[in-house]
């Protein structure tokens, strides 16, 4: 399917220990930033789970002692004053974007949003035209509160509305109301932000065609720049799926999937929004999410908080998952990595393919080998690719490989 709900992974994968100072190999850091630095803040807080969340989140109750979001934000500012000694003896990198994930990120007081985004000013220096995104809940923001992050530096917001169909809402266990997004993008808008996301999921049980397009006209009547729209995945240990495994809804259906994803296309294309990534439309090329096609093409970034992960020069860490161990190890001095890798090149070739195709951008056909280049015909006389861009040199996906852009990935990999 074209889009998935991208979440940090429930169980985080194995690797090598981190060093106790975090410090990293010298070739790694010999060029950080040479195709774009970025830094991610996770904060793993929401007021209630969703059913579908398998992102390393905790309510009130799942935090225990430790560990709290009164503390948090000094507990942020010490891993950054590590990573800022790790990249140290390298050339400082500028930092041109800066994510921050979750969770309800707006859980936080924004005025402790507004010092983290100082202080990774203060260690690294923002460029002058960086980008400085949040996600947040509708229901988690004021005018005032977003006024506040405006003021702060912050310049795109990124609101999980999901779907308009109270019913689709109630099966997803959203607590905001239908119309709430959307009102929240319009707030955003009045208090200064140009650049506003709307989040949509799509194929949820019970979603019908016509619950999906009137999501998508308060989308576009919102007057959003950007729009990401995923199909819905259900991950073990979630509620969603303890209910499907007891009969209570049925499983997602591919079918279904793919005509929402198609109703998606359609309609956007005719609102002015162009894709720019499988699952993801702006209206302009300056409205595309700057901090994401960093991920996508293999720059550089570092992942503050708990289980967030971080790329710089080919390795790859990721950090204790639970915010108690995390605020632990820093408050002893040490780094909260968990455990890394370094990439291959086999590795980094693949991911390569993987990620660069999803653009509409494509991919260089003489990065794929012979194996590649025969996937690639293949997918090219099967309509999956674009003849005029393939003449060019690119393989760049046509709508029907859009939805079909994991096959196509796996054809032209060894």
């Amino acid at each position: 399917m074209p889009g998935t709900l991208v979440a940090m992974p429930g169980a985080l994968p194995e690797g090598e220990s981190v060093p106790r100072d975090g410090s990293l190999p010298a070739a790694a850091t010999r060029a950080v930033g040479a195709r774009g630095f970025g830094v991610y803040l996770h904060v793993p807080f929401c007021a209630s789970r969703c059913g579908y969340c398998d992102f390393n989140t905790y309510t009130a109750a799942e935090l225990g002692g430790g560990a709290s979001r009164e503390s948090y934000a000094d507990t942020v500012l010490a891993e950054l004053a590590l990573a800022g000694r790790v990249l140290g003896g390298s050339p400082p990198p500028r930092v041109d974007t800066v994510f921050v994930g979750g969770g309800t990120p707006t859980l936080l007081p924004a005025d402790d949003l507004a010092r983290i985004l100082d202080g990774i000013d203060r260690v690294w220096g923002l460029a002058a035209d960086a980008e400085v995104t949040t996600e947040a809940n509708p229901e988690s923001v004021t005018p005032e509160s977003l006024k506040t992050l405006r003021a702060a530096g912050y310049t795109r917001i990124s609101l999980g509305m999901q779907s308009a169909a109270p019913g689709v809402l109630a099966i997803l266990d959203r607590k905001h109301s239908a119309g709430r997004a959307t009102a929240a993008a319009l707030e955003a808008r009045d208090a200064g932000f140009e650049h506003v996301n709307l989040d949509l999921i799509y194929g949820t049980p019970g979603e019908r065609a016509e619950d999906f397009a009137a999501s998508l006209d308060q989308v576009v009547a919102a007057g959003v720049d950007h729009v990401s729209a995923y199909a819905l995945i259900v991950e073990d240990g979630t509620r969603l799926a303890a209910r499907m495994r007891r009969g209570e809804l049925p499983y997602p259906s591919d079918d279904v999937a793919a005509d929402r994803y198609l109703a998606a296309e359609a309609a956007l294309d005719a609102a002015g929004f162009s894709w720019y990534e499988v699952s993801n439309w702006a209206r302009s090329e300056a409205a595309r999410c700057r901090h994401n096609l960093l991920y996508w093409t293999g720059a550089d970034w570092w992942g503050l908080g708990p289980g967030a992960h971080s790329h710089v020069g080919g390795v790859r860490w990721w950090n204790v998952k639970h915010p108690t161990t995390y605020a632990e190890r820093l408050a002893a001095g040490e780094s909260p990595g968990l455990a890394r890798e370094v990439l291959t090149p086999d590795e980094a070739h693949m991911e390569d393919v993987m990620l660069r195709l999803r653009l509409s951008s494509g991919l260089p056909l003489a990065v794929l080998d012979d194996t590649g280049r025969a996937g690639a015909e293949r997918a090219l006389a099967g309509g999956l690719l674009a003849a005029p861009e393939y003449a060019a040199g690119r393989a760049v996906l046509t709508l029907r490989g859009r939805l079909l852009a994991d096959a196509v990935v796996r054809d032209l990999l060894p």
